[in-house]
């Protein structure tokens, strides 16, 4: 049974949040198909967003016509902070809540769940620039600002823009195997080594 990822798109949405973990599980999906997996975007209207460096994406679903996720990602960029006071989004997220078993965010991505109330008493992590904005949106969130991604079971949220590369990286880890995750990063060549 084929497990779908999903990635949402918005305007304002940072571009690697975003196309960083899609690289991961693209590659996953495309080269090891036993695994059964599917990654598809999605944005309210199904329609094109304009990243937050001008990047357009076109995502492949509506709010509507999505399929039944496994894991939805949410990303961040400096579209999530109208999203946060956006009582509709946080509306819908909620409601994510309740039938998708494995949430995760990029970045800001991270003040949108706090928003919305799903990380309330966790242990969570966001953009070095955003953490005190997390613990100012729900004060019961342990921050945890040196972690470049927290897994707190059917939630996990990763630090800012390249760390979602990691979280990915993890979540093939903890679907299918250290093997797995070890081809898929071997594959689209992650190996930082940062020239500065």
């Amino acid at each position: 049974m084929t497990r779908h990822l999903g990635i949402l798109l918005f305007d304002g949405v940072e571009e690697l949040d975003a196309v960083g973990p899609w690289e991961v599980f693209a590659y996953w999906a495309r080269n090891h198909p036993d695994d059964d997996v599917a990654v598809t975007t999605l944005s309210p209207d199904g329609d094109v967003v304009r990243a937050a460096k001008g990047l357009r994406i076109l995502a492949d679903h509506s709010f509507a016509d999505a399929p039944p996720y496994d894991l939805l990602l949410h990303p961040g960029g400096i579209g999530t902070r109208p999203l946060m006071r956006d009582e509709d989004h946080l509306d819908w997220v909620r409601k994510q809540r309740t039938a998708v078993p494995l949430m995760t965010s990029v970045c800001t991505g991270s003040l949108v769940y706090a928003a919305a109330g799903l990380l309330e008493g966790r242990p969570a992590t966001t953009h070095w620039a955003a953490l005190d904005l997390l613990a100012e949106t729900d004060p019961t969130i342990e921050v945890r600002a040196d972690d470049r991604y927290v897994d707190d079971g059917d939630l996990i949220s990763s630090a800012g823009v390249s760390a979602g590369i990691d979280m990915a990286l993890h979540i093939v880890c903890r679907l299918a195997g250290d093997e797995r995750a070890r081809q898929v990063r071997r594959g689209i060549q992650y190996d930082p080594q940062p020239p500065i």
